[in-house]
């Protein structure tokens, strides 16, 4: 089945009750599969996920973005569904977490899954992860199709079934509460994506993705319902003429760009674009500095943690930071903070030496998980804003600062959870660098 391309194509969320259910696996699977038919298929993200979008555009050959109730203004979250649309036949998302999961705010703004399915009108795909139940799983498709009015449950792909027996139980059950099911995935460990600390492998580092995409389509063709998944996309995005997106740094930005650094959300960079920046991109792990001739220098995150020894080991990268950011702004997300402070504790406890543009020391040793939404107020003039202005990014690591909390002679911004409940000052600021902990997303 072929639908021609337009500029609001239909689309379909994938989701699921929880995480770890299989919706990564269904949505490459299903991406790649309807490339293959042909489709021109646009991926998307729900919520400040940055690895996932990567994966996307492996299996689709085109970029895909993040889409974010919560931390866009809807003026940018309606353009970045747009560039979404472009050119597109169907787009698929992936949501995160669970289909209704996100934070106590407003109808339409908590960060769920279920706010842009809402939005869009997209109808979910649920992925049920079966496994230690059968008939009650209906019950659980029955209470996400029931729990929010907004939302139409389009069909269940069962996921981890165990036997030909254990998938006429769970069918059983779905077909006495009236939810179809549209594929249904054995149980197979050999079907997950190799994992770290902050989820899957990078795209870029999982050096057999290709088959692997391949054998996902493949599955998908053999066990999913490609078809009456297709017949039930149905929504309409926007086509806005004029696009509202992050502004960029500089005019030709220097970004940090290999295995080390490499979580830049995609709606950044088309924000950067759109405005007419360039885009340079250098590589620390190959010990290369910022090109002289860019005006600003970002440094994304990534897992410098990882390879802490090479990057202290790369002296043309270091001195030219440093040299760079004498007349120019430098700013570091996460990794690129912890890259741009003094020292790096590895998870053996080896310190070693990084920029020392920023009095902040960071160790991955002493690990903590820090995760959620930030809301930031800047406290002075720098390279994200004026004093004042306030925006919404995304904390997920495991590092932990060793030097004491700034004061607000050095700290970036004051900032707060996604209610509003005070988290201290953050981040730093020394002449024009700056860096943070968390990702800006709008």
């Amino acid at each position: 089945m072929t639908m021609p391309g337009r500029p609001n194509p239909p689309g379909l969320l994938v989701a699921a009750p929880r995480s770890s259910s299989g919706k990564t696996t269904v949505t490459l699977a299903l991406m790649r599969a309807l490339a293959r038919r042909g489709l021109a298929v646009r991926g998307a993200k729900c919520g400040p996920d940055y690895i996932d979008p990567a994966f996307h555009q492996a299996a689709t050959g085109h970029p895909s973005v993040n889409l974010d109730s919560f931390a866009m203004p809807d003026a940018m979250l309606d353009s970045v569904a747009t560039m979404a649309g472009r050119d597109a036949d169907i787009v698929i998302a992936e949501g995160s977490m669970g289909l209704f999961d996100g934070i106590v705010a407003g109808e339409g703004r908590t960060g769920a899954n279920a706010d842009i399915a809402a939005r869009y009108g997209w109808p979910v795909l649920l992925v049920v992860d079966v496994s230690g139940a059968a008939q009650s799983a209906a019950a659980v498709a029955l209470g996400c199709a029931s729990y929010d009015p907004r939302i139409r449950i389009a069909g269940v792909v069962l996921n981890k079934v165990a036997s030909p027996r254990h998938r006429r139980l769970v069918e059983a059950g779905l077909t006495r509460v009236g939810i179809p099911v549209l594929g249904v995935l054995m149980r197979d460990a050999t079907l997950a994506l190799p994992e770290r600390h902050l989820g899957l492998v990078q795209a870029r580092e999982t050096g057999d993705l290709d088959a692997r995409l391949d054998r996902l389509a493949d599955l998908a063709e053999a066990s999913l319902d490609l078809d009456a998944i297709l017949s039930a996309a149905a929504g309409r995005l926007p086509d806005l003429a004029e696009l509202t997106l992050p502004p960029p740094p500089g005019q030709r930005i220097a970004v940090a760009s290999d295995e080390a650094f490499s979580f830049l959300y995609p709606h950044m960079e088309a924000g950067w674009r759109a405005a007419g920046a360039e885009i340079v991109a250098f590589s620390p792990l190959a010990d290369e500095a910022p090109p002289d001739r860019c005006d600003a220098c970002w440094l994304p995150g990534g897992y410098p943690e990882l390879h802490a020894e090479r990057l202290a080991a790369a002296a043309t990268f270091l001195n030219g930071l440093r040299s760079f950011a004498r007349h120019k702004p430098v700013h570091g997300e996460c990794g690129g903070y912890m890259v741009l402070g003094t020292s790096l504790e590895d998870a053996a406890g080896i310190t070693h030496s990084m920029a020392g543009l920023l009095p902040v020391a960071t160790s991955y040793k002493a690990r903590r998980l820090h995760l959620g939404y930030r809301v930031a107020t800047l406290i002075a003039d720098g390279t994200l804003g004026r004093a004042g202005a306030r925006l919404i990014g995304h904390e997920f690591h495991y590092a932990s600062e060793l030097t004491a909390t700034p004061g607000p002679d050095i700290a970036l911004a004051n900032v707060t959870d996604a209610e509003g409940i005070p988290q201290g000052l953050a981040g730093h600021r020394f002449g024009q660098v700056s860096g943070s902990f968390f990702h800006l997303i709008g």
